[in-house]
């Protein structure tokens, strides 16, 4: 779902140049990279009636009125574990702006979920999806925007490597200034020449995977969600598997949302079903003895028997296409966007070689 994807970003730049008169300020930047923008006409300056068509104004292409993407922007809530030291507003409304600083604060991300209706406008293959002003499938469908746990080694999401990996001295170079890892660049953590593989505070882990999950599901179950599309979070990338720690975080993610499932299954006043989709793209890697994602869920779900009043489904399958038929079929949907701790959408999509995060908002409403 992740890879070049320069296209899809020419397209959306060209798109909200032509409709809404987008244009970057040179110099300036939300977050380190991200560069800021403008907007000369925004959505509320249109009359509600006006219809857009995405990319352009041809046959086959996305119409949407101006009057539905003020009605998606206005579903957007924002849930957040109160109980989490520094959970407030101020604070809130500080993260969701990239103004989180490094470390703590960076750390709390992982208990605030994002959501609101957000369609889909293509698939992950670049294919428009056609639809008209009177199809409502549109409407059916949720993105849901959460922080997974950064095991990748960067410098604001530094409290993760040092609260779930216990051996983190023996693995990277120290700092001189603080009790933390030294800096390779702007960004990354320096690991050492010769380092043992990574041990992890597995409670810790499990214990904060299950709060995670549980808050995300219970935000979807209170925003009227029937079916739940999940994904990996935290499981690409962010796994670990520079320091060999990867197939361990899979492992208790998986063990984890079961857990979750099998305790709050029954409390659900909306959900009916979990589908996770795990796509197995590295064919390659998963010749060797390397598990991938989807072999992982599937094993942890099958043995002990799972226990849920909740379905489950494990899909090889991308999301976009699984969410997409669930909301032609007459489902409330949502799918899982797998932000960073930063809490800006879409953050890198004008870099042309995103992730998974990046590609949502160039294939869906996100970032109007």
């Amino acid at each position: 779902m992740s890879g070049s994807c320069g296209h899809q970003t020419d397209q959306m730049e060209k798109f909200l140049s032509q409709t809404f008169g987008f244009r970057n300020i040179p110099g300036e930047y939300i977050v380190q990279g991200v560069r800021s923008f403008k907007l000369d006409n925004s959505v509320s300056s249109l009359k509600p009636e006006t219809e857009i068509r995405f990319p352009s104004n041809t046959t086959n292409s996305f119409a949407m009125s101006v009057q539905e993407i003020m009605n998606w922007q206005r579903s957007y809530r924002v849930y957040a574990d109160n109980n989490i030291r520094g959970m407030n507003k101020e604070f809130l409304k500080r993260a969701l702006q990239g103004k989180s600083e490094d470390g703590e604060e960076a750390f709390r991300m992982k208990f605030v979920v994002r959501i609101s209706t957000c369609p889909i406008l293509m698939e992950f293959d670049a294919k428009i999806i056609r639809r008209n002003l009177n199809d409502n499938w549109p409407n059916r469908i949720k993105l849901v925007s959460v922080t997974g746990i950064d095991f990748a080694g960067r410098k604001h999401d530094v409290g993760d490597i040092l609260y779930y990996v216990s051996n983190w001295r023996e693995i990277y170079e120290m700092s001189h200034i603080k009790d933390e890892p030294a800096l390779l660049n702007e960004r990354d953590f320096r690991l050492k020449k010769l380092c043992p593989a990574g041990e992890l505070h597995q409670k810790r882990l499990l214990n904060d995977l299950i709060h995670m999950a549980r808050l995300r599901l219970r935000a979807c179950d209170a925003e009227g969600v029937q079916i739940v599309v999940e994904t990996g979070i935290g499981l690409g990338v962010f796994a670990g598997e520079h320091i060999g720690v990867d197939e361990t975080v899979r492992i208790t993610a998986a063990i984890a949302i079961r857990a979750v499932l099998e305790q709050d299954g029954s409390s659900y006043k909306n959900i009916r079903g979990i589908v996770f989709a795990l796509p197995i793209i590295d064919v390659e890697k998963n010749s060797t003895s390397i598990r991938d994602t989807f072999s992982e869920f599937v094993e942890h779900f099958q043995e002990p028997p799972y226990n849920s009043p909740i379905p489950v489904m494990i899909a090889d399958q991308d999301m976009h296409r699984l969410t997409v038929a669930i909301a032609r079929q007459g489902f409330i949907v949502s799918e899982l966007n797998p932000a960073d701790s930063h809490g800006v959408f879409g953050e890198y999509w004008q870099n042309r070689g995103p992730a998974v995060e990046e590609k949502l908002a160039l294939t869906t409403v996100g970032l109007l």
